[in-house]
């Protein structure tokens, strides 16, 4: 195998011969480039050769599922890793046109071990990237894109007889099939589709008509140009247009999702958006009082609320807070046999009886429908408003560049881990916890908390804040702490988001 070079430019004779790889595409827990600039399609080739080492290396069966999101140039991406991987003589199985959460579907009915989905999510068009795993309903993390990207960059894929393609025709029903089958509504019900013109526009409307609900579609018209704004159910554009529709039609919900389909957003019968953990924790509520002593993991973004909730601690549920991330939600629901798992971004895990372990948009979205269903005379904003209070800031995302961010953060943490060691407080209240498992989630004596980690697939900390007392509380947790704190270090860029 060819030695990548991370210092190729289009429109060269280098770059039509030899692969394109820049490390930091590599994320703890999927790959992510801008195509062209950051890696080619020989690199694409050599990242499937190398994936195809990696399976034959710790001994996995060489039988995998491949499918594209709709992008202009994801097939052709797709195509290329294809190359690779029949170059390392994996059997490959093409599904086509996929959500990710298709082809992880896929790993069960098709009996394939391993998944290797293009997709680049959400991110703006230009970025492209692979969702990979070898461990249904697993996917990678950290010591595996690890050993992946050492293989990459060193050269270090071996070609092997035995590769094969098929097609997989019509794999797209047997999907909604699954997703749909169980859930089938006995309260008549007008729900918002918002596919913000990505994969999922040829699925969810579907897939939510099966389930019984009338279904308002909204740009699920499939255009690889996101005409209005990038299909990301967590940002305020697509929020906001969801919540508008659903004021114009009287809607009982919008149901948004990503452009790959394994996230979904929703907003409320008033308009309002519910972030996922608290849509999270109202699942939590309901399927705990159904599946006794039932253990949910949450990821350190998550509102403190699981902690306290009084309903939970009746139903004999256990909340452990873990990493953020889908790969490390997923893979601790799985370790510790929860009902469920939530990220606060709107990645979902159910095991069974209500999923399979992976994250599926779609099959939250059925979730949130039945819960709605077994509430009959409810509207889902009096379920809300059932949750204790409590004021959550949007995700802040400042920029520190890939190379810097880790190091950085470490001293983030440590500087707050000596605050805390030595009784420190935040705005007058004491310090009772400093998490650590994914960047620092400090915890106040009121309930409150801040939290700063670095981003797994962008240049970028994260931020969240969120408060037990107010608004106004939760602004000065941000703008009077965390703010003045990050500044202090001249590696991450300004910033002047308002919460």
């Amino acid at each position: 195998m060819q030695k990548p070079r991370s210092d190729l430019r289009p429109n060269t004779a280098d770059y039509e011969t030899t692969p394109l790889v820049k490390a930091t595409g590599f994320r703890e827990y999927d790959a992510r480039w801008i195509l062209d600039k950051e890696i080619n399609l020989l690199g694409l080739q050599a990242l499937g050769l190398g994936l195809a080492t990696y399976v034959h290396e710790v001994g996995t069966r060489p039988r995998i599922v491949v499918g594209h999101d709709y992008r202009s140039y994801s097939l052709t991406v797709k195509q290329a890793l294809i190359l690779g991987l029949l170059e390392g003589g994996m059997e490959v199985l093409d599904i086509g046109l996929a959500l990710s959460p298709t082809a992880y579907f896929a790993q069960f009915a098709l009996d394939a071990p391993c998944v290797a989905m293009v997709t680049a999510s959400h991110n703006e068009n230009g970025w492209t990237g692979v969702k990979m795993g070898a461990n249904p309903p697993l996917t990678f993390g950290p010591d595996e894109i690890g050993r992946l990207k050492t293989i990459v960059l060193e050269g270090q894929g071996v070609a092997r007889p035995g590769g094969r393609l098929e097609r997989v025709e019509g794999f797209r029903d047997r999907y909604l099939d699954e997703v749909t089958t169980g859930v089938t509504l006995t309260r008549p019900l007008k729900v918002v589709a918002a596919c913000g013109n990505g994969t999922a526009g040829a699925f969810a409307p579907e897939a939510l008509r099966r389930m019984g609900v009338e279904v308002i579609e909204m740009d699920t018209e499939l255009d690889y140009n996101f005409p209005k704004y990038n299909p990301n159910p967590e940002d305020h554009a697509m929020l906001s247009q969801m919540a508008q529709r659903v004021r114009e039609t009287g809607a009982d919900l919008a149901l948004g999702f990503d452009g790959d389909g394994d996230r979904c957003g929703v907003v409320d019968d008033t308009g309002e958006e519910i972030f996922a953990d608290k849509i999270g924790l109202m699942l939590a509520r309901d399927l705990s009082a159904l599946h006794a002593d039932a253990t949910f993991v949450v990821d350190v973004k998550s509102t403190g609320l699981y902690k306290t909730d009084e309903v939970l601690k009746s139903n004999g549920a256990d909340v452990v807070y873990w990493k953020t991330g889908h790969s490390y939600i997923k893979r601790k629901t799985a370790e510790l046999g929860a009902l469920a798992g939530f990220e606060k971004s709107g990645h979902f895990f159910f095991n069974a009886p209500i999923g399979r372990g992976y994250d599926d948009g779609i099959v939250a979205a059925g979730a949130i429908l039945a819960m709605l269903d077994r509430n009959p005379g409810k509207k889902l904003s009096a379920l809300k408003a059932a949750l204790p209070d409590a004021w959550t800031s949007l995700t802040m995302s400042p920029h520190c560049d890939d190379e810097l961010k880790y190091e950085v953060l470490e001293r983030i943490v440590a500087d707050y881990e000596a605050l805390a060691a030595s009784g420190g407080s935040i705005l007058g209240r004491k310090i009772v916890e400093a998490i650590t498992v994914n960047g620092v989630r400090v915890h106040l004596e009121d309930g409150s908390w801040v939290l700063v980690r670095a981003s797994s697939n962008k240049p970028e900390l994260v931020v969240v804040v969120e408060s037990m007392r107010s608004a106004d509380d939760m602004r000065a947790l941000f703008h009077d702490e965390v703010k003045p704190r990050l500044a202090k270090y001249p590696e991450i860029g300004a910033y002047n988001q308002e919460i």
